[in-house]
């Protein structure tokens, strides 16, 4: 449904979100075997630091379905005081996740949406095979 405004259509807000645990949930039912890992101190966080760092996670379990299908997958989150880790490896051979004419954005869009937030995201094939995206995220206040 579309709210009008001064004449204008907008679309309604959209609510958050789920966890990151039913991500994780449902990568798993989908075949993927991911071991996941949250730490947490349970300070409040903003809602565009919350978003961001799902987005980080959908985007990556996404691309381990899609590019490393079947190899082990693992999903680290440390919510500190300052910032929120988060780390997304998979094993196996190393892989490309930039699919010709995908018309995505994939990692540079996450890329500019955690640099947004004044935070880094790096990813790339580990020299052992795989791939690994790391993002940190500064925490914010909650909003």
């Amino acid at each position: 449904m579309l709210e009008a405004t001064g004449g204008a259509t907008t679309p309604p807000m959209t609510p958050a979100p789920g966890r990151v645990g039913d991500l994780v949930e449902q990568a798993r039912k989908s075949g993927q075997p991911v071991e996941f890992t949250e730490q947490d101190t349970g300070r409040p966080r903003s809602v565009d630091v919350e978003l961001t760092a799902y987005r980080v996670v959908q985007e990556t379990l996404t691309n381990a379905i899609k590019y490393a299908t079947g190899q082990p997958t693992t999903v680290l989150i440390r919510c500190g005081d300052e910032h929120i880790e988060i780390e997304v490896s998979t094993t196996g051979p190393a892989v490309t996740t930039t699919a010709p004419g995908s018309g995505g954005r994939g990692l540079a869009g996450l890329r500019e949406r955690v640099r947004m937030l004044d935070g880094d995201l790096v990813a790339g094939p580990r020299a052992d095979g795989g791939f690994r995206v790391h993002a940190l995220i500064p925490s914010g206040g909650a909003g």
